[in-house]
C-alpha cells in the first residue's frame, strides 16, 4: 500500500510562467517540493487524463470531458514581423490590415480560428518557433498569444496587437476525480487565496473576532439626552412672537 505524494506534478505549455505560482507554494508547503514540467500545448490535455502529471496550465479551448478547468487569464494576441515592417508604424491594427500580407501558420497555432488573416503560405511550420524564424527571414508574418512573442524574442523582430483576432485563455486543468488535498492547495495559490482560506474548513481570521462597533444606534440619543442642560419648556407667553409691546 502507497503512501501520501510527496509531491505535486504541475505541466505548464510554452509561454506560461508558474514561476510566482512556485513561489507561493514553496513558502507555504517547503517540505512537498512541487514539479515543474514543461510540455507542449498538444500533449498537455493527454498528460492529465493519464495521471503522468496532477493538474497543468495550458491555453484553452480544450476538450473538457472527465476533466475540470478554471480559466485564470486572457492573453493578447499579436502579429510578430521585422522591425522594418510598415506594420511599426501604428500602435495596433486590424485583421483588414494584414489582408494582402503573406501569412505563416504553424502546425501547433493555439489560436482557435474560424480563418487566420492574409494570404496563407501553404507549407506549414511543424512549430511557433520555426514560423518565428522564418519570420526573420522575411518569408512572411506571424500572428500568435504575446507570451509566445516574449518567449521567442530576437532583437531583428517586433510584435503588435491585433485587436480583432482570436484571444488565448490560459486556464488550470486537472481530472475530474482527481481533486486532492494538494490540488486544492495550488488551486487556492493560483485564486490569490490567503494561507487560512486556501488550507481548508478553518475559518478566516476576521471571522473569529468581535464586532468593532457594537449596534447601539437606538441607546445613543437617549444617552446624549440626559448627559445634556435639560431645554427650559416654552411659557404660554413667549409662544408666536415673546418680545410684544403691551398696548397702551
Amino acid at each position: 500500500m502507497t503512501g501520501p505524494r510527496t509531491s505535486f506534478r504541475l505541466g505548464y505549455v510554452p509561454g506560461v510562467t508558474p514561476a510566482k505560482w512556485a513561489r507561493v507554494w514553496q513558502d507555504r508547503s517547503p517540505g512537498i517540493p512541487l514539479e515543474l514540467i514543461q510540455v507542449t500545448a498538444a500533449d498537455a490535455v493527454g498528460l492529465v487524463r493519464a495521471r503522468e502529471l496532477d493538474a497543468a496550465l495550458l491555453r484553452l479551448p480544450i476538450d473538457r470531458t472527465g476533466l475540470h478547468a478554471i480559466p485564470l487569464y486572457v492573453e493578447t494576441t499579436v502579429v510578430v514581423v521585422p522591425k522594418d515592417h510598415v506594420v511599426t508604424a501604428v500602435e495596433e491594427v486590424s485583421t483588414e490590415d494584414l489582408a494582402d500580407e503573406l501569412m505563416l501558420h504553424p502546425l501547433d497555432d493555439v489560436l482557435d480560428w474560424k480563418g487566420p488573416p492574409g494570404r496563407l503560405i501553404d507549407d506549414r511550420p511543424a512549430t511557433t518557433g520555426a514560423a518565428v524564424e522564418l519570420v526573420a527571414a522575411g518569408t512572411g508574418l506571424l500572428v500568435v498569444p504575446q507570451s509566445l512573442a516574449r518567449l521567442h524574442h530576437r532583437r531583428d523582430l517586433t510584435y503588435r496587437p491585433l485587436v480583432d483576432a482570436p484571444e488565448s485563455g490560459v486556464a488550470l486543468c486537472w481530472p475530474e476525480d482527481g481533486t486532492t488535498e494538494l490540488t486544492e492547495q495550488f488551486i487556492g495559490i493560483v485564486r490569490g487565496r490567503t494561507v487560512n482560506s486556501s488550507r481548508g474548513p478553518e475559518p478566516a481570521q476576521p471571522s473569529t473576532q468581535p464586532p468593532t462597533q457594537p449596534p447601539t444606534r437606538k441607546s445613543t440619543p437617549k444617552t446624549a439626552q440626559k448627559s445634556g442642560r435639560p431645554r427650559p419648556a416654552r411659557s404660554p407667553e413667549r409662544r408666536g412672537g415673546q418680545r410684544r409691546r403691551p398696548r397702551r
